[in-house]
């Protein structure tokens, strides 16, 4: 496989110089080295256009994108406003007409266009979530967290771990606005984090991070109930419950495998994939060597993940054994400030 990749890294910096870290890939090596900073403050998510021309990043002042060049650097294009407090994710539409913002901290979803030169325009729609969660702490108001489309792209799913909802609404791609459809109600502070659909569609995966575990279901358009709940599964060994979190789902590339960091727990536990009915079966839950791996990313060939440690202030590299559930420290740590996602681009 051609070494041929670029990882950007958003990161929180409190006004310093590195809120995007541009890394070449050697993946053959199983290897990042880092290429130099881009400055912004506080890129708590970076996101890709679908056209992948564009790099989108959450600021402090709301949305900034960025022209993706032909060797991987970032072209700074222009900032647009939220109308509200920093977002903590981004989702953009298939079509490239509209970002979504979620807001953690004032519980807002925001839709903003995009424009045709991958600017950032003006907001088209905001709808706060309401209601109450329990007492605990994280738990009391809306937090929304993220937010995905179903693969049809007629449905947003929007996570709110504060109120143990997600929230899916119909989505008008011509207009950016939106109108709530249906809720999933999760389990009593479980905190959905995440949720993220198979690559064929069929099933969705919600990462609660209170309880440590994930909910399966299945999704069918043709349903009036389109969602099916099929599966409840913890993220981290019996008796490791407490004093941890659930943090980042992925899949591995070839669609066999999931994989779930811990916080606190600071573990990845790899999961088999049962593709005809959307099961997850633990295979193991190894440790991280660093401290809340808040995310988690994959090598393009499926035979290295890294390990963004966002108290520990680095980026760990493992090679990936699925079959043996095994993964095996590859060489050094790679030290960075507060590292919170990565996306990774193909020259």
């Amino acid at each position: 496989m051609a070494n041929n990749y670029v990882a950007y890294v958003g990161c929180y910096n409190n006004g310093t110089d590195n809120g995007i870290n541009i890394f070449d890939m050697d993946v053959e090596k199983g290897r990042i080295t880092k290429r130099k900073d881009i400055k912004i403050s506080n890129a708590s998510f970076i996101t890709f256009s679908n056209s992948k021309k564009y790099l989108y990043a959450i600021c402090d002042n709301g949305v900034s994108s960025y022209l993706i060049k032909e060797d991987g650097d970032l072209e700074f294009i222009n900032t647009s406003s939220i109308n509200g407090m920093r977002g903590c994710h981004l989702t953009v539409t298939y079509n490239d007409h509209f970002i979504i913002v979620s807001g953690y901290h004032d519980g807002k979803i925001t839709v903003l266009r995009l424009n045709d030169d991958g600017s950032v325009g003006s907001i088209t729609d905001e709808v706060f979530h309401k209601g109450l969660g329990s007492i605990a702490e994280r738990n009391f108001r809306p937090h929304v967290n993220w937010s995905v489309f179903t693969p049809d792209n007629e449905l947003l799913c929007v996570c709110d771990l504060g109120i143990d909802q997600i929230k899916v609404y119909e989505f008008n791609h011509d207009t950016g606005k939106l109108k709530l459809y249906d809720i999933i109600r999760t389990q009593l502070e479980s905190a959905p984090r995440q949720m993220h659909f198979s690559p064929d569609g069929r099933f969705a995966y919600v990462v609660c991070e209170l309880k440590n575990y994930i909910n399966v279901y299945s999704y069918d358009k043709t349903r009036k109930e389109r969602f099916e709940f099929i599966q409840n599964i913890f993220t981290v060994r019996k008796g490791h419950k407490s004093n941890s979190a659930a943090s980042d789902f992925i899949f591995s590339n070839d669609g066999n495998n999931a994989l779930c960091s811990n916080a606190g727990d600071n573990t990845v536990t790899i999961y088999g994939i049962n593709k005809e009915t959307g099961l997850l079966s633990s295979i193991s839950s190894l440790p991280i060597s660093g401290d809340y791996p808040k995310y988690i990313s994959i090598f393009p060939d499926d035979k290295h993940i890294m390990s963004l440690n966002n108290e520990g202030n680095t980026i760990t590299i493992f090679t990936i054994h699925f079959k043996r559930g095994l993964i095996v420290m590859n060489g050094p740590e790679i030290k960075i400030a507060k590292p919170n996602n990565m996306i990774i681009k193909e020259l």
